[in-house]
């Protein structure tokens, strides 16, 4: 396997400088900043350096230099990731310490409220009080016009947008304060959200964890960064296996990373082959299994999916986390949880969370669905760009806070 750094001036750069050398089957394991070096480095902008691995085939690259000064071991690789990984778990601990109280969390919002609501209604004449009109001019009222207002434009669905509000409006006094208001509506949409859901151990023998989910939404990507994990950080004997035999590059991308990681690979063809992986790995703590993804409107693929899913019930333990984009319109993501729900439970992983402003599809699909929340993940580097989903912070979000 090749293994090298590449430095640009942007992550574009160093990835067409790989390109060039190694070809276009690259894999990027890792993405960093680093510092120029020289007295005038704090007049120029950091250089981007990336790690990529290809499997080595001369007859597939021959265009493959000489020069081994860059090259990397599987075991540098891994270290790489190591590396990557203490970085990520320093950089997650110092966002959570800057997280602050309920009202530093929602501080933006507050002054964006502040500045919408004058501090004394307009005047009114006695039979527009009589009548009602106050209560439309009310502070409460002005505050549920701009809630609504927030959520809708980070994509919650009118729906449930709604909810929320009715919900408020039945609980709430003319007199709240906005403090207690705006409190009130933040604690009950985390409960909407509920606790997310991690992958755990089985009982006794492996735990097999499917990964469904349509094309290009990064499952493999995000496989590989679960793996890290718990080969990196757990300690955790992991085997990664991928019946998505559609895509050469993705059964690829996926062994690069178990070669780097030193974990068992296999591509399944059939369920007699998942068999006898079972029976191969049943001394392993997971079994990470890729699938192949597909329109949730073809219906042979989905009775095959459904048949391959189904076919270890009863012998083993298993979850299944259903990976969606981010960036998905929330009607397209209702059709396809809608047709995975008619094979099997699971979880949500979203995906590309650095590729959209809006959050507001994670509560659409939570509320539509019902299931559990998991993973997001937010960039391509591996191990770093993924963690458990966080309901504060998003909520945060989904009223105007500041992420």
């Amino acid at each position: 396997m090749i293994i090298k750094k590449y430095v640009g001036k942007t992550e574009s750069d160093a990835v067409e400088q790989a390109q060039k050398e190694l070809g276009n089957n690259i894999v990027v394991m890792n993405t960093k900043n680093v510092k120029r070096n020289g007295l005038m480095r704090f007049f120029k902008p950091q250089l981007v350096e990336i790690t990529v691995g290809l499997e080595e085939e001369q007859d597939k690259v021959p265009n493959v230099q000489k020069d081994k000064s860059q090259k990397l071991s599987d075991k540098e690789a891994r270290e790489s990731l190591q590396e990557a990984f203490r970085e990520g778990q320093l950089e997650r601990k110092k966002r959570e310490e800057s997280e602050g109280n309920l009202k530093q969390r929602l501080d933006n919002l507050q002054t964006l409220i502040e500045q919408m609501t004058p501090e004394k209604p307009a005047e009114e004449s006695e039979e527009e009080t009589f009548y009602g009109e106050a209560k439309k001019n009310s502070k409460l009222e002005r505050f549920m016009k701009l809630l609504y207002n927030t959520m809708i434009e980070n994509e919650v669905n009118e729906k449930y947008a709604n909810q929320i509000l009715d919900d408020l409006d039945r609980h709430a006094k003319p007199d709240m304060p906005i403090d207690n208001l705006l409190s009130s509506v933040y604690q009950k949409t985390i409960l909407k959200f509920g606790e997310p859901g991690g992958i755990t151990p089985a009982a006794r023998g492996p735990k097999v964890v499917f990964f469904i989910g349509p094309t290009g939404v990064g499952k493999t990507t995000t496989i590989a960064k679960i793996a890290s994990q718990f080969t990196i950080e757990k300690k955790k004997k992991i085997a990664l296996l991928t019946a998505d035999t559609y895509r050469i590059a993705a059964a690829e991308q996926l062994k690069t990373y178990a070669n780097i990681l030193e974990v068992p690979f296999r591509i399944i063809y059939a369920e007699d082959e998942l068999q006898e992986a079972l029976r191969e790995f049943e001394q392993f703590d997971y079994i990470l299994i890729d699938t192949a993804g597909h329109s949730h409107r073809n219906a042979q693929q989905k009775e095959k999916m459904n048949s391959f899913i189904h076919s270890i019930d009863g012998k083993v333990e298993k979850e299944v986390y259903l990976v969606v984009s981010a960036t998905t319109k929330y009607s397209d993501l209702v059709g396809i949880a809608d047709t995975y729900s008619e094979m099997t439970d699971y979880r949500i992983i979203f995906t590309k969370l650095d590729e959209t402003t809006c959050l507001g599809n994670m509560l659409n699909l939570k509320l539509h669905t019902g299931a559990e929340l998991s993973y997001v993940t937010c960039g391509q580097n591996v191990p770093d760009d993924i963690e458990y989903f966080n309901p504060q912070k998003t909520v945060k979000i989904l009223l105007g806070g500041k992420k």
